[in-house]
């Protein structure tokens, strides 16, 4: 790197600012103050927040490129190569974090170190100092944008979001299984590319709930700020579970699935109001309080044989098939004698047995299984003895899965359909579908297919551009 000097021959020249552009950290427009009489670079940034193994280190952080634009923020994170003590210009020394990342400036592309500060005050975003520039580089301290001029106006297109780097992801996994498979498997995915994934206890979580300032408290300390977050809340705490996620929610993380379509799956009750009101298939269902009305409790369900529930049901238990009419009332007085919450359902005979689970993510069908009973069983669950094989599902098919994952607000959702002679009917949708059954049944890698739509719903989004007034 030198100073211009008339007998040198060109063969890079900068002036003291110029465009250029950060492709790693999802920059593509920055201006630049030049200055040799800086030995390390520096780029602006704010809520910095080291996070990840001791061993590979990473920071994230945020950037407003443009100055004076705090409505365009841009997400960045990378790996820590060091920690240095950085004295500025007006002599003030602080820690900073160092990172690496290839820089573009016109034709050319090389790799320099950065460190991270706080330059919300200063006219340029990025300070390039000398030790990033190489010998055959010529500095014009008199000039200004040597090299082809960039422009801000492409953050307010898709272009940002579409070439937005592969960024490290601080994502929770809310689960009081952590040996789980499919625990395991999203952990396994996530660190398999470069993500940093934390399970987290449900009911070791407390909050402060307030109005500017909501948190998440994990053993004694304030939980760090997530990407992501992916509840596996057991029935058994789904209330809290439920509550825990409302406050990620206020926070502003990106949650798989939110509070509401959990709480909502998980009472039958509720479930299949919700599928009636989008007018989404499901077996003839009835429920009632009142001992005095269950013969008219049976009729609306269609007669026999039905299938008596109970609300808190899963994985089959507490289901009974009822063949006749005798049975069912013999089981809803049984069911009623506990002071238990019950559904009173069709039984579809054309199923024989069987159901199909659609695993919908993001909007659509990522894998598909046909689960079939047991011999002598009715439940086709896998934990009740039911077998799994791939199926082919129709286009009726696929869309109701879908349709019934949308109407609860779910992301991640396991949609349980009969085929029926009048079309698919819902049987239940799972808002925390177990990974192991659908995965061995159907081939498919459903810890892959989650982290694709994590990843496409965290990129950032292109900022409408300001129209000045007057």
């Amino acid at each position: 790197m030198k100073d211009m000097d008339p007998g040198f021959a060109e063969t890079f020249r900068l002036g003291w600012e110029e465009w250029l552009a950060l492709p790693g950290l999802g920059l593509p427009a920055l201006k630049a103050k030049v200055d040799t009489g800086a030995r390390t670079s520096a780029l602006h940034a704010f809520d910095i927040e080291p996070f990840g193994p001791v061993d590979t280190p990473h920071v994230r952080f945020s950037v407003h490129p443009i100055p004076g634009r705090t409505d365009l923020v841009i997400p960045c994170s990378a790996e820590v190569i060091d920690r240095r003590e950085v004295t500025s210009s007006n002599g003030e020394t602080e820690f900073r974090f160092v990172i690496r990342s290839d820089i573009v400036i016109g034709t050319r592309r090389w790799p320099i170190e950065l460190t991270l500060t706080d330059r919300g005050s200063m006219a340029y975003r990025m300070l390039l100092g000398r030790q990033a520039l190489s010998e055959d580089v010529v500095i014009a301290p008199g000039e200004s944008f040597c090299q082809p001029a960039l422009s801000y106006d492409v953050y307010h297109s898709a272009q940002v979001a579409a070439a937005a780097p592969a960024r490290t992801l601080r994502v929770a996994i809310l689960s009081r299984e952590g040996g789980a498979y499919s625990t395991r498997r999203i952990v396994a995915e996530g660190e398999a590319r470069g993500h940093v994934v934390e399970v987290i206890d449900t009911t070791r979580c407390y909050m402060a709930i307030n109005a500017l300032a909501p948190e998440i408290h994990y053993d004694g300390a304030r939980l760090p700020r997530f990407d992501a977050v992916i509840p596996r809340i057991g029935v058994s705490v789904t209330a809290y579970g439920a509550a825990v996620m409302r406050q990620f929610e206020s926070i502003g993380t990106f949650c798989v699935n939110g509070a509401e379509g959990i709480l909502a799956s998980r009472d039958k009750l509720h479930a299949h109001q919700i599928l009636a009101r989008h007018r989404i298939g499901m077996p003839a269902t009835a429920f009632a309080s009142s001992p005095k009305d269950t013969d008219n409790l049976i009729a609306l369900a269609g007669n026999a044989p039905l299938v008596v529930k109970l609300l808190e049901s899963t994985q089959g238990k507490g289901v009974v098939l009822a063949e006749t009419k005798k049975a069912a009332q013999s089981v809803i007085s049984a069911f009623r004698g506990l002071r238990a919450n019950f559904l009173v359902q069709h039984f579809v005979k054309e199923a024989a047995g069987e159901d199909i689970r659609c695993l919908v993510i993001g909007g659509r069908v990522v894998a598909a299984m046909r689960r079939r009973a047991a011999e002598g069983e009715f439940r086709s669950n896998l934990h009740q003895g039911g077998s799994a094989e791939p199926v082919r599902i129709t286009r009726a098919e696929r869309d109701t899965a879908i349709r019934a994952a949308r109407a609860f607000r779910l992301n991640l959702a396991g949609v349980d359909l009969l085929r029926s002679s009048e079309g698919p009917k819902v049987l239940e949708v799972n808002s925390s579908p177990g990974f192991e059954g659908i995965e061995t049944a159907s081939g498919r890698n459903i810890a892959a297919a989650l982290f694709d739509e994590i990843e496409k719903r965290v990129r950032p989004t292109p900022v409408r551009r300001k129209i000045p007034r007057g």
